[in-house]
Order: structure tokens, then C-alpha cells, then sequence
């Protein structure tokens, strides 16, 4: 998802915690905690890797924090548990029918279970954690600390019986076996692809990032074929035809999905590709752009710092240190006018279902539409981003709920 752990860790260190590196479990369990946003996603763009240099590290360390914090402004109190690791495979966001939504909730006993939209109890709190529905499944934890997925009805469909079990995507979901060992299950339960990867990325336009026993990143089909081979020191997810890699000089660049760079390796750092364009940093000018799918740029490296474009907007730190908006063609929509107590700090959000938080100067967060305006007034102590009608945040005593989008609270998840 702070990465959602660097500190913000999500962008867990990658992060996004973008790439710091950390454990994808301990990703799960403050998201669980946290309430999974994220399961972010700063980007999968950047994969962990031992080689990389102290000041790439930094750098995208600071990012993925960033990130991960513009991706879903952690709440203080799902950052109580943290492991440094690989790093943390993109996530996608959920694709759920917002009709029967569901979302983790706990109780006074630290048990999950599911609420509705009302706030309504629908799955009884009995896991030790839970995850998002994803593709009609939700991973979930039992007390033996084994995971399993059950339907929307609460029912066991795959038993806990795996170390770490991830969210479905395209049909399939990773799981690590009791030798740490990665592969792929349906959701019948059956394992597809065989346990034997060292890390993984879910799939994505039909195929999936893995990291074999020598530290090397490429990528399987749906039957566990390496159609890419694993060469790359770090592989992030297919979006939109191209995949971000880096290489053994420590740059990035992009290959389409016959494994063809596409637009060569000279970034000293890349994210995903999003509504066409993806945010690039340029080494001489120590500023953030965006390149289109032919690595022209198209938005000049000026930023301090950027965020992907959702909606069609990305949020941009200006050269003041100050926050704001800008559209696809660099245009500055929503003036740079947070202004963060530390440079570092992240103050804005991505734009998800047409608001995004941002931070006052008292430290409070609230949400804007895309005119600027703001809709959810600046009271809270910590916000994620929207998710099928609903945010979580935070008050000053720690207290977290679910809020619609007129700010109105609709449950309160328990302390424990």
C-alpha cells in the first residue's frame, strides 16, 4: 500500500515501496490492518533486486513511500508490523461490481469479516485477516496463520492450507507453499503453475512477472511457459502492451510481450505505463516527466516528483515543494497549493471514482473533485483512497471508519 511500509512503505518500498522491497505478507497484513487499499499500487514497476546502487536505492525508496502514500495515505496505526524483502508486486485495483461490495472489517477482538456499503455485517468476523474480494474471492487468514479464499457468501471454497495466498487476478492467484516457493492456482483450488518460483507479479494481459533461483526476472503464460526469459534484474506488470525492466546497468526501459525492448533502458527510474503514459526520472535534470509509448517525452522532466494518471489527472510536486494536478498535457488543472510540513511528505492522492485526499496545512486530510474543490472537509488523521463507494479513515484518537463519499461515517472498525 506507510509501505503502506517505508514509512510509507508501499509504496511499500516499492513500493511503491517502489521499490524498496518489502515482504508482500507483511504488505497483506497492514493492508489488512490498514484495510488492504492497495494493495497498491505504486507499481510493480520496480522489483527488488541486491544490485542496485545506494542512490537509485534512495531514490526509489523515497518514491515508493511517496507513492505509496499518494496511492493510499497509510494510517498510522496498519504500520505496526513491517519486514524488509523483495519487493512488492503491483496490485491491481479491484474490479468488483460496487452492487455487492464488500469490505474487510474487525471487531473488538481483532477477528476480520465483511461489511456491506450500510455498514452492515454480512460475513460474521472470524479471520485473523482478510483481503479484498477480488474476481468474486477473497483471500483470508485462520488462527493457524494458513490462507484459504472464500466466496461472497462466506463460504471456504480453497482451505487454508498455503503460507501466503494473493488476490485473483485474470483467473488466477500466486501462492507460496511451505517450502517459500511461488506458483499459481485456479479457482477451484488446483495448483496450474507448480510452486517453484522464487517471487512473482500477478498476471496482467495474460502473463506474469516471475524471479527464478538465480535472481533473474521474466515471464509465464497462463500454463507456466517462460515465453520472456528470465534475464531482467527487476520486471514489473504488462500495462497497456509494455512491461517496465531493468537491466544490468541499473536503467529502465520497456519490452512488449514478445520480450522486444521497445524503448530502451536509459531511466534512471520508470513506472508503469497508465492511460498511456508513464512517469520516467530523467538523471540530468534530477526531475520526474512522462514518455508516451515511444519513449518521446511529452510532458518535460520539471517535477519534483509526480504520480501516475488515473482519471486523467496525475498529481506533481512543484519546485516550491507544493502539491497540485496536472492533465495529459502537462497542464497544471488544480494549482500546486499543498504544501507539505517536510518536503518529503506526500500531501495528494490519486484520483479514484472522482476525489482525491489531500493534507492542510494542520495536518488534516480530507478529498477534492476534480475542479479543486473540497467536497470531504480536512478532519481526518489518515485516508485511503476510494474503493466501491467507500474510504477508510482515521480521527486523532486513532479511531478508524468507513466514510461515503458526502463524508458521512457508515461503520467503525473496532480497536483491538
Amino acid at each position: 500500500m506507510y509501505c503502506k511500509h517505508c514509512g510509507k512503505e508501499i509504496d511499500n518500498d516499492s513500493t511503491f515501496c517502489t521499490y524498496c522491497g518489502t515482504n508482500l505478507k507483511e504488505v497483506k497484513e497492514e493492508n489488512q490492518k490498514a484495510e488492504e487499499s492497495m494493495k497498491v499500487d505504486v507499481n510493480a514497476d520496480v522489483v527488488e533486486s541486491p544490485k542496485r546502487n545506494k542512490r537509485l536505492k534512495d531514490i526509489i525508496l523515497a518514491l515508493v513511500i511517496a507513492i505509496v502514500t499518494v496511492g493510499v495515505i497509510t494510517l498510522a496505526k496498519s504500520c505496526d508490523q513491517t519486514e524488509s524483502n523483495n519487493s512488492t508486486p503491483n496490485q491491481t485495483e479491484s474490479t468488483e461490481s460496487s452492487d455487492d461490495a464488500l469490505f474487510p472489517f474487525n471487531d473488538a477482538n481483532g477477528k476480520y469479516g465483511y461489511i456491506d456499503k450500510t455498514g452492515k455485517e454480512v460475513i460474521p468476523c472470524q479471520w485473523k485477516f482478510a483481503g479484498e474480494f477480488r474476481e468474486g474471492l477473497a483471500w483470508v487468514e485462520d488462527d493457524n496463520g494458513k490462507q484459504g479464499y472464500i466466496d461472497k457468501t462466506g463460504r471456504i471454497v480453497i482451505p487454508c492450507k498455503w503460507k501466503e495466498a494473493w488476490w485473483f487476478s485474470e483467473g488466477l492467484a500466486a501462492v507460496q507453499d511451505a517450502n517459500d516457493k511461488y506458483g499459481f492456482i485456479n479457482k477451484a483450488g488446483q495448483v496450474v503453475i507448480p510452486c517453484k518460483w522464487e517471487y512473482f507479479g500477478e498476471f496482467h494481459e495474460g502473463l506474469a512477472s516471475v524471479r527464478d533461483a538465480n535472481d533473474k526476472w521474466g515471464f509465464i503464460d497462463k500454463t507456466g511457459q517462460v515465453v520472456i526469459p528470465c534475464e531482467w534484474e527487476s520486471a514489473g506488470y504488462f500495462s497497456e502492451g509494455l512491461a517496465c525492466v531493468w537491466d544490468a546497468n541499473e536503467k529502465f526501459g520497456y519490452i512488449d510481450m514478445t520480450g522486444k525492448v521497445v524503448i530502451p533502458c536509459k531511466w534512471e527510474y520508470a513506472g508503469d505505463f497508465r492511460e498511456g503514459l508513464a512517469n520516467v526520472w530523467d538523471n540530468n535534470s534530477s526531475k520526474f516527466g512522462y514518455i508516451d509509448k515511444t519513449g518521446k517525452v511529452v510532458i518535460p522532466c520539471k517535477w519534483e516528483y509526480f504520480g501516475e494518471f488515473h482519471e486523467g489527472l496525475a498529481v506533481v510536486r512543484d519546485a516550491n515543494g507544493k502539491w497540485g494536478f496536472i492533465d495529459k498535457t502537462g497542464q497544471v488543472v488544480i494549482p500546486c497549493k499543498w504544501n507539505p510540513e517536510k518536503k518529503e511528505d506526500v500531501v495528494a492522492g490519486d484520483f479514484s471514482e472522482g476525489l482525491a485526499s489531500v493534507e492542510d496545512d494542520n495536518g488534516k486530510w480530507g478529498f477534492i473533485d476534480k475542479t479543486g474543490k473540497l467536497v470531504i472537509p480536512c478532519k481526518w488523521n489518515g485516508v485511503e483512497d476510494f474503493h466501491e463507494g467507500l474510504a477508510k479513515v482515521m480521527d486523532a484518537n486513532g479511531n478508524d471508519f468507513y466514510i461515503d463519499k458526502t463524508g458521512k461515517m457508515v461503520a467503525e472498525l473496532k480497536k483491538w
